[in-house]
C-alpha cells in the first residue's frame, strides 16, 4: 500500500469515527468534560488529555451499538451516521463495536480498579439498552440513559481528579442530580427523532404523551435549575441567569415544534441543565 493509500485510509477512519459522534459532541462530549473538571475539580491540565479521550471512546462504544440497531431509522433522521452515509458495513460496524468494550474496559484498568468497575456497569447498560432493546420503552430508555449519563461524568471526574483513589462528596450530589435530572427531562431528545421512533415502534414520552412531555420540559427545566442554584447557593445574578435560560429553552419545545425546531432547542438543553450544574458546582 502506498503512502497516499495509507493516507486516505487514516481519513476515511477519522471520518468514520467521527460520524459516530457527531451528534454528541456538544450535547455530550463537552458538557460532561466541563463537569468532570468544575466537580473533581482538575488538579492539573495534563489530566484533561485523558477526561476527553476516556469519555469520547465509552461514547464511541454506545453510538456504534446503538446505530446498529436500525440504520433504516437513521436514514430517516440522521442520514450522516457512517452505516446510512455508506462509510462502513453493518459487518464491519458489527466488529468495530465489540472491540470497543475491551478497549474501554483496558483504557479504564489503566486508572484504578474504581474506574474499571464503572466501565464494566457501562458495558453492562449498553447491551441492556441496546442489544436487550431498552429502548424501545419510554421508562426502561429514561431509567438507562440518565444513568448512563452520570456514569460518564462520574468516569470523567474520576480521571481529572488528582486522587483516583476517592471521589469528592461535592462531586457524588452532583452527579446523584444528575440521575434525577436526565432522567425526569432526557425525554426531550426524543421530540427531534419522533418520526423514525414511530416507525420503529419505539414508545417514546413524545409519541405516547405528546402534550404532557413538553408541558413537563416547559416546567421542569426552570424548577430544576431553581433547585440547583438553591442547591450549591449561587449568587442573585447568577440564579437569575440559569433559570431564565432554562425558561426560554422550555418555553421553545412549547412553542417551537417540528425536527428542526425541536433538533435547536435540543442543543440548547443540552448546554442549558448540564451547563448550570457545572457551573455551580465550580462556583460551590
Amino acid at each position: 500500500m502506498t503512502g497516499l493509500a495509507y493516507w486516505q485510509s487514516a481519513k476515511q477512519c477519522v471520518r468514520i469515527l467521527y460520524r459516530y459522534v457527531k451528534s454528541d459532541i456538544i450535547t455530550t462530549l463537552i458538557p460532561t468534560t466541563f463537569f468532570a473538571a468544575a466537580a473533581a475539580p482538575l488538579c492539573d491540565i495534563r489530566h484533561l488529555p485523558g477526561v476527553i479521550l476516556w469519555i469520547w471512546l465509552h461514547l464511541l462504544q454506545f453510538n456504534v451499538a446503538n446505530q446498529l440497531i436500525d440504520p433504516e431509522e437513521d436514514g430517516i433522521n440522521k442520514s450522516f451516521r457512517p452505516i446510512p452515509a455508506g462509510l462502513i458495513s453493518v459487518r464491519d460496524a458489527t466488529v468495530l463495536r465489540w472491540l470497543l468494550t475491551p478497549a474501554c474496559l483496558w483504557l479504564s484498568s489503566l486508572y484504578s480498579t474504581y474506574l474499571f468497575t464503572i466501565s464494566v456497569i457501562l458495558a453492562s447498560l449498553f447491551i441492556w439498552y441496546n442489544e436487550l432493546h431498552g429502548h424501545e420503552y419510554w421508562l426502561s430508555k429514561n431509567a438507562l440513559t440518565a444513568i448512563g449519563l452520570s456514569l460518564f461524568e462520574l468516569g470523567g471526574t474520576h480521571v481529572a481528579g488528582c486522587d483516583r483513589s476517592t471521589i469528592e462528596p461535592v462531586a457524588l450530589v452532583a452527579v446523584v442530580m444528575s440521575v434525577v435530572i436526565f432522567a425526569t427531562t432526557l425525554h426531550c431528545q426524543d421530540f427531534k427523532d419522533a418520526e423514525g421512533d414511530r416507525m420503529i415502534g419505539r414508545k417514546t414520552l413524545p409519541i405516547l404523551f405528546p402534550s404532557l412531555a413538553r408541558i413537563s420540559v416547559m416546567v421542569g427545566l426552570p424548577l430544576w435549575s431553581l433547585c440547583l442554584t438553591c442547591l450549591w447557593e449561587i449568587d442573585v445574578v447568577c440564579s437569575a441567569a440559569f433559570v431564565a435560560y432554562a425558561a426560554l429553552v422550555g418555553m421553545r419545545f412549547m412553542m417551537l415544534q417540528g425536527t428542526q425546531a425541536d433538533r435547536r432547542s435540543c442543543q440548547l438543553y443540552s448546554v442549558s441543565l448540564p451547563s448550570s450544574e457545572w457551573s455551580s458546582v465550580h462556583a460551590y
